[in-house]
């Protein structure tokens, strides 16, 4: 029998998680079998994966009119609903983080607190406490008020998954605000040995807004490649910082790697193989998310080998590049922060309506 090629991809030290959560997924037994037969080591949601979730099935109805008649906010509702899934997911994923191989769930806090730090942090910390695994990330996004944010949590002992992250400069700043607040949790005392973060790069999103710019400038060769030059050379950031004199005395005290997560990583360019964001990027103590999909479009004609480090002269040559057609990246990510937030408060509004909509002739 040949060898499951997701299974295949821990053989170089890359772990798969899946890029989707629905009810239906976890009470069919699906979510079981990804674990078993494919391998899949973890899940993340996001505001628009519930959005779909809740509105586009009953599965949610029976305890959304549980709750109404507790809840006068959509928003509460809506968490708890988030918070029976991800306690479920949770809890089939626990024998994997058990035997340290992952088994993390992530869920996010609100998009519209993406510029408010102390909301961030106060909301990240109820839904550590309401959700109550210690296998789950809460979700910060990489934006300047998170950065603080994420510091915060990290100290207050949460695992942090930091998600809309798009640029080198900001990934420095994600890194720097993980090992601070490491040593400020060592600082008075606390251990860090259970402390898990990972920091999402954001991929085929930059490639979806480069590409056009690329054609408009007479340089079509260079399509595609850019978002994957710029995952190459944030692992050769994150293989600097974590092996760094700083991090080693961290470690010392069981302190874990923040490490780097690829998403964003259904191809959204026809022309492109749709197992384009996987095949590149497979390399040791990473992770990739991905969307169902692309995780059934590489068990059936995926090709696992490392490969990320292949190429990084080429990888540094395209981001040159870039700077001489005048092309700045930091604009562009900063573009597509703004545009990912956007992305996710829409869709977040939108579930929230249909909670409304849900809820409406229960409580009439």
């Amino acid at each position: 029998m040949e060898t499951n090629k997701i299974k295949q991809l821990q053989e170089f030290g890359q772990r798969i998680w899946l890029d989707f959560l629905d009810r239906n997924l976890i009470r069919s037994g699906q979510l079981k079998k990804l674990i078993e037969e494919d391998g899949v080591r973890g899940m993340t949601s996001n505001p628009a994966i519930f959005e779909k979730a809740i509105s586009s099935s009953n599965d949610y109805d029976q305890q959304i009119g549980q709750l109404a008649a507790i809840h006068q906010d959509n928003e509460a509702i809506f968490y708890q609903l988030a918070i029976t899934d991800i306690q479920n997911a949770a809890d089939l994923f626990n024998p994997i983080f058990a035997r340290d191989e992952d088994g993390y769930v992530s869920l996010e806090v609100s998009p519209h607190l993406a510029h408010d730090t102390n909301g961030t942090i106060k909301q990240a910390v109820e839904l550590w406490r309401k959700v109550d695994r210690k296998n789950v990330m809460i979700k910060i996004p990489a934006t300047t008020a998170g950065l603080s944010a994420i510091r915060r949590t990290i100290s207050e002992g949460l695992n942090i998954n930091i998600t809309l992250l798009f640029g080198l400069d900001r990934y420095e700043e994600v890194t720097e605000a993980y090992l601070s607040g490491l040593e400020d949790r060592v600082a008075v005392g606390l251990p860090i040995d259970h402390i898990a973060s990972v920091a999402s790069f954001f991929l085929s999103r930059i490639d979806v807004l480069i590409d056009p710019i690329l054609e408009e400038k007479g340089e079509p060769q260079m399509k595609g490649e850019v978002a994957i030059a710029c995952a190459k050379q944030a692992y050769q950031i994150y293989k600097r910082v974590f092996s760094s004199d700083r991090f080693m005395k961290l470690q010392a005290m069981g302190a874990m790697p923040q490490r780097v997560l690829w998403a964003s990583t259904g191809t959204k360019d026809p022309s492109f193989p749709d197992t384009k964001y996987v095949e590149a990027l497979i390399g040791p103590e990473t992770i990739n998310t991905i969307p169902m999909e692309t995780l059934e479009a590489y068990r059936d004609h995926g090709h696992p080998a490392s490969r990320l480090e292949h190429d990084l002269d080429k990888a540094d040559q395209t981001l040159q590049q870039l700077k001489l057609i005048g092309i700045n990246l930091q604009n562009i990510a900063s573009q597509l922060e703004d545009e990912g937030i956007e992305k996710f408060n829409k869709p977040y509004d939108q579930l929230l309506k249909a909670i409304e909509d849900k809820k409406g002739p229960v409580i009439a």
